[in-house]
């Protein structure tokens, strides 16, 4: 009976909930999720270990707030047509665990999917959307990412709305993350119905290639990366393009973890780790917990970076930044080192989405090494690096 006099209190509450959607995430969600490290094998006390070390291990202080639950974690409907938890994973539920995680400061996120069934085979939300949501919101949940499998004959448009809608309806702040792959470019028309919208497969910890499952494939950093560069103008605060969880301490290299991080800190891109935060090195979470490359990734501006000249096997990238900062990344993607020179007086910056100029020929910018905090100078005088493979330089330029 509880349930149903939720439903209806959020129904008849429609008007004064009514929200738009874009006005939540107005910066890219920044958390954690279960699927890249533990995929199906999720359950409470993993979830309890991973909120306690968020709050705990500078992460919370770093900006990460949503500890989100992927797939794998239902049972079945109820008599009345209600989503389950699975009582062996979370005896306790998820309403108990939202309350958990909330104690710590930070916000729970869970998964479903458009169809009837998940990617993992669980029961999904398919003809059930606004019950769901209404019982996500009676739990707490503040995040929720909708993925695409099981979807023939579904239209992307309307399958998302209807999802969007329902989450409207219960007057809770649902951010809502639309897993769709790219399949159908969510990017022309996901801003308004979700707060981030996945613009490729899946990531793999690979640096560089293409993990192919023969019906479907993983993708390296490189490749996500360059699939982002045509899709720029698209994203903005509160409605981001989201190249996927990271893979930050999930078996690449130092230098390869930093790139990755990096790149999607340039992107503007939802920060969502996938490791085991509870048992993670030192080297990882200085990654993770840097501040001043989240800064970039957080700037309130909301404009994706953009490349702008290779220098051999490097990549340079800027990233207009409020009060007119800007964000300098030098991608090497190649395996050797690579010296690079940038003679700042002789080159032309410039952002036509953003309608920023950096006139480096007549305004001069202080430099900060993002990755060692030290000075690097000015733009009085070129720069001149090495750039290990993989690997990359990030600068902040901020007018002297």
């Amino acid at each position: 009976m509880k349930k149903y006099l939720f439903i209806l209190a959020c129904i008849l509450c429609v008007p004064a909930f009514g929200q738009d959607m874009n006005q939540r995430a107005l910066t890219p969600p920044m958390g954690w999720n279960s699927w890249n490290k533990f995929q199906g094998n999720v359950d409470e006390q993993i979830v309890r270990a991973m909120a306690d070390a968020m709050a705990t291990n500078g992460m919370k202080d770093a900006g990460y707030q949503y500890i989100n639950i992927d797939d794998c974690w239902q049972s079945q409907r109820d008599a009345q047509g209600f989503i389950q938890a699975d009582p062996a994973k979370f005896p306790s539920g998820i309403k108990a665990l939202a309350d958990y995680v909330h104690a710590k400061g930070l916000k729970l996120g869970i998964y479903t999917d458009v169809g009837y069934k998940t990617c993992g085979g669980y029961t999904a939300s398919r003809g059930h959307e606004f019950q769901d949501a209404m019982t996500y919101a009676q739990w707490g949940v503040d995040y929720l990412k909708e993925d695409w499998c099981n979807a023939e004959n579904l239209n992307p448009v309307g399958a998302y709305t209807t999802m969007r809608d329902a989450l409207l309806v219960t007057g809770r702040p649902i951010v809502f993350s639309l897993c769709e792959w790219g399949s159908n470019k969510p990017w022309l028309w996901g801003a308004g119905i979700g707060n981030c919208w996945r613009t490729t497969s899946d990531i793999c910890p690979r640096f560089d290639g293409i993990l192919d499952h023969t019906n479907w494939q993983q993708w390296g950093v490189l490749q996500i990366v360059d699939a982002q560069k045509p899709i720029r103008q698209y994203a903005g605060p509160g409605h981001w393009n989201d190249p996927d969880m990271l893979e930050v301490g999930n078996g690449m290299s130092i230098n390869e973890d930093r790139a990755h991080f990096s790149m999607w800190c340039m992107l503007a891109a939802p920060l969502i780790s996938g490791n085991d935060l509870a048992n993670m090195s030192p080297d990882t979470l200085s990654i993770l917990a840097n501040k001043d490359v989240v800064a970039v990734d957080q700037d309130p501006l909301g404009v994706e970076g953009f490349a702008d000249a290779t220098n051999g096997t490097v990549e340079l990238w800027f990233k207009p930044l409020a009060n007119g900062d800007w964000a300098m990344c030098a991608l090497n993607r190649g395996t050797q080192p690579q010296n690079i020179s940038f003679d700042w007086k002789s080159e032309k910056v410039a952002d036509a989405l953003s309608k920023r100029d950096a006139h480096f020929d007549t305004t001069t910018y202080s430099l900060k090494n993002l990755w060692t905090h030290q000075d690097a100078g000015d733009t009085t005088q070129p720069l001149n690096a090495e750039i290990p493979g993989h690997d990359v330089l990030m600068l902040r330029l901020t007018k002297n």
